[in-house]
């Protein structure tokens, strides 16, 4: 694989680079750092990449996107991380919208696409349940037809950001049939109507970001019913496919392995600095080795994607080993950042240290779950058993 740069891709980078450096403003970096005003801040953010046509990476051309090589995209990407710049929110401009633009009808493409390219519709995902969480085939909320709406009764747990959604895309059951997996369908509900009840969950991190969303005879219009009735199945693979490949967040880890190494120069233990450690610096080394095998995979499957491939089993290697890689890097930064982590709001924070330790014990708290959401990782071991090895 040839990873030098061409002349043109260089003079892309240094215009992504002058990009982040004069729109991701010092406040705003407080802002996204802090978790203060998440979705307002996460909408400011989103508009200015919109602004600029850097806001749908993976959108076709048509749609309203960049038309990126995959070295434009993996500079980007890099870039961002470098930055400190967050990741869009995923759920409207990297889950719901490929399924759109691909199954959905040219009604439902010309209504949601462009108010989820500027972000003025904020969504959330209806896929767990109470009952069916990694085994998501075991789902029981209903839509029963009525005419020319759905009636839909049942819950949704987990649900990240529900809070402030908009629109939730949800898995449906539809009809029963003797393989769990048909009969179920693919509908957008509108947040704002009747019969839906939001209850907030307080996470171990201590931050409200998920919930259980409850409906209770919901009337939902069938013009948002995507595609084909009970063939919702399919299309949630291919959005699953999707939200695994980018949760491998490879540039993020990158970043968050850089500043380890930052923090680990400062600090010390009892045989001096941190970075002068052998046994710190066998952790270190190891992880960052195994990440870069994992940057190179993310390459191969960014590569077959712009050929126009849906990520197949490989998606599930990603969403593997990016996970245990980030969890490795977490649990690694609470050791560098060491007593300051334990800072727990910002009225506590004294220096710069007191607010990374913040951010570092959140980010291990919630990161905990990084292993299950997305489908778990013993799931994913499953999926390559069968894909890959014919088991």
């Amino acid at each position: 694989m040839d990873n030098s740069f061409s002349s043109a891709d260089l003079e892309f980078q240094k215009e992504v680079r002058d990009f982040f450096e004069k729109e991701f403003t010092a406040d705003l970096r407080a802002r996204v750092q802090d978790g203060i005003d998440v979705k307002s801040t996460s909408v400011e953010w989103q508009k200015k990449l919109n602004e600029r046509g850097w806001v749908a990476t993976d959108w076709p051309v048509e749609y309203g996107g960049t038309g990126w090589t995959p070295v434009q995209k993996f500079i980007f990407e890099a870039e961002r991380c470098a930055a400190g710049a967050p990741d869009v929110v995923p759920f409207g401009l990297k889950m719901v919208a490929p399924v759109i633009f691909t199954f959905g009808s040219d009604a439902q493409k010309e209504k949601f696409l462009p108010r989820i390219l500027n972000s003025e519709d904020w969504w959330c995902q209806g896929y767990s349940e109470p009952g069916a969480g990694s085994d998501l085939a075991a789902l029981q909320t209903r839509a029963v037809k009525d005419g020319d709406d759905y009636i839909v009764s049942g819950a949704k747990i987990w649900t990240t950001y529900a809070q402030f959604a908009d629109w939730i895309f949800c898995l449906v059951r539809t009809g029963s049939f003797d393989k769990r997996q048909q009969g179920i369908s693919f509908l957008l509900i509108d947040m704002k109507s009747e019969g839906i009840t939001v209850n907030p969950i307080h996470s171990i991190d201590n931050y409200h970001s998920l919930n259980e969303v409850v409906f209770d005879n919901v009337r939902v219009p069938a013009e948002n019913l995507i595609g084909s009735e009970h063939q919702g199945w399919t299309y949630a693979k291919a959005l699953l496919a999707h939200e695994r490949t980018s949760i491998a967040a490879v540039g993020d880890s990158k970043s968050a392995l850089r500043e380890i190494v930052e923090l680990a120069k400062t600090q010390t233990n009892a045989n001096g600095r941190l970075i002068d450690d052998p046994l710190f610096q066998t952790r270190l080394s190891n992880i960052e080795i195994e990440l870069m095998a994992l940057e190179y995979m993310d390459l191969r499957v960014l590569a077959s994607l712009s050929s126009g491939a849906t990520p197949g089993p490989e998606a599930s290697l990603l969403k593997i080993k990016g996970t245990e890689i980030q969890q490795a890097l977490q649990e690694l930064r609470m050791q560098a950042i060491g007593a300051y982590a334990g800072a727990l709001r910002q009225d506590e924070y004294q220096n710069d240290l007191h607010r990374r330790g913040s951010t570092a014990r959140r980010s291990y708290m919630y990161g905990r779950a990084a292993t299950i959401y997305g489908g778990s990782n013993e799931v994913q071991r499953n999926v390559i058993a069968k894909a890959v090895l014919g088991l």
